[in-house]
């Protein structure tokens, strides 16, 4: 197994951006780990979807369902603020945070519902 540190990541990103189009090319070492971290989050996420998403399936449980919804809604809410921020040159801070935890709260809402409401 291999290790990767954060400063591995950083090098290997760095090297990886002259390459890159457009203002990907721009990009600070942080807006590249960020970047990379929400790539991360979403794919993880999009995973969890697919996962109780597939046991809805099998099952036909609603809470199943409530549980594919709410990281749904939590895996947009990262992706929207991620793309939002590099859209916005990150201006707007507050104003992302605030639509970001807005989302994700609702989408906790439905994980919480899942686990809560059971049939």
């Amino acid at each position: 197994m291999v290790a990767l540190t954060t400063g591995d990541l950083l090098f290997t990103l760095s090297r990886l951006t002259p390459s890159l189009p457009g203002q990907l090319a721009g990009l600070t070492d942080l807006e590249l780990l960020y970047a990379a971290a929400s790539a991360l989050l979403s794919l993880s996420g999009i995973a969890m979807v697919a996962f109780a998403a597939n046991a809805f399936l099998q099952t036909e449980r609603r809470e199943m369902l409530y549980l594919a919804l709410g990281f749904c809604v939590v895996v947009a809410a990262a992706i929207a603020t991620t793309v939002s921020a590099f859209a916005q040159d990150f201006e707007n801070a507050i104003l992302l945070l605030t639509v970001n935890y807005a989302l994700t709260t609702v989408g906790y809402v439905f994980i919480l519902a899942s686990v809560l409401f059971r049939d």
